[in-house]
């Protein structure tokens, strides 16, 4: 599963594929589009590849609502020693998911349109114009809302911000630098040097010798074993 589909199943469970295309501003050029597909190639059938190719040919949000989206969730998630969110490129992944999601888009920036406008009658600029603890102002509000409301009697700039905290830390999170962070492994393999003298004792068993240089030989655990005719292993 791709990072894209790992935050669909997260986020909105049973969305379909086919999914139309609504409302955004072509504009990409093609050197730039094959750029950014290049790296999502691997699994990726042929109908994939082409409606990925599709979606990164268009553009969503303008400049400034990028980068309104930028400061947003640098503010929901700070940078730390593992990564920021523009590593991990949660602001593409974002406007990513409004061209894939088309229902996405306007509440995105409904909810972008709302900040500048509360940050224009408050100090005369727009939100990435103001300062941080300004900017913590407005969104601790969002971010904050009345207990006693289920998410859909809270206000629409509440569910914004629900929507672009899910987005910010679903994005890192499913990526190269926030699976880091989690310390997640996987399936990776450890080393082994059998069952602990102390059990052994305790039940009065010991290792064949011969077996134990065979099978319990960390210096060897890269070769493969190879066995006789008669099912004999030889190494």
């Amino acid at each position: 599963m791709d990072r894209r589909d790992s935050i669909k199943s997260i986020m909105l469970g049973s969305i379909g594929f086919g999914v139309l295309l609504e409302g955004c501003v072509s504009g990409v050029g093609s050197e730039e589009v094959e750029n950014a597909i290049s790296k999502f190639n691997y699994g990726r059938t042929k109908t994939e590849l082409e409606y990925d190719k599709k979606l990164f040919s268009i553009k969503c949000f303008n400049n400034h609502e990028m980068n309104t989206i930028k400061k947003v969730c640098n503010l929901i998630l700070p940078p730390n020693e593992f990564g920021s969110i523009e590593l991990a490129e949660v602001p593409e992944l974002i406007e990513f998911m409004a061209k894939d999601i088309p229902s996405y888009e306007s509440p995105i920036k409904m909810g972008l349109k709302y900040l500048d406008k509360i940050s224009k009658s408050t100090h005369q600029k727009s939100f990435v114009e103001c300062g941080d603890s300004e900017q913590k102002r407005f969104l601790d509000d969002m971010a904050y809302p009345n207990p006693d409301l289920d998410s859909s009697g809270q206000k629409e700039e509440v569910q914004w911000f629900s929507l672009m905290r899910n987005l910010t830390m679903t994005g890192y999170y499913t990526s190269k630098v926030g699976i880091e962070e989690l310390g997640y492994k996987g399936n990776t393999p450890n080393i082994w040097d059998g069952v602990p003298q102390d059990v052994l004792d305790q039940y009065g068993l010991s290792y064949d010798k011969d077996w134990l240089d065979k099978c319990v030989d960390q210096s060897k655990r890269n070769e493969t074993a190879k066995w006789d005719e008669k099912g004999n292993l030889i190494s």
